[in-house]
């Protein structure tokens, strides 16, 4: 399921336009990016968490030429699965 998948199950099983349910869906998403970039977490109960992992600077290696490198800090969004998701994909 993508994003526009998304949006035609929303405007199908609430009777919202296609144009009602793409802001919704979009709302949602960008409500997340920013609670993300913030550096919150996102918690949907049941269903799964994002969260953003901060990692240093280390050295390391150009795979191509083996030259040392040295790799800057940064942060990456993270997806943590929910207990009743784990459960309801492992039934199916």
């Amino acid at each position: 399921m993508n994003k526009q998948d998304l949006i035609i199950v929303l405007k199908d099983e609430t009777g919202l336009t296609k144009s009602e349910a793409k802001a919704v869906v979009n709302l949602f998403f960008d409500e997340m990016s920013n609670a993300l970039t913030n550096g919150d977490r996102v918690e949907i109960r049941g269903l799964c968490s994002f969260y953003v992992k901060n990692y240093k600077a280390y050295s390391g290696r150009n795979p191509k030429t083996g030259e040392p490198t040295q790799v800057k800090s940064k942060k990456l969004p993270f997806f943590k699965c929910g207990k009743e998701l784990k459960e309801r994909v492992d039934k199916a």
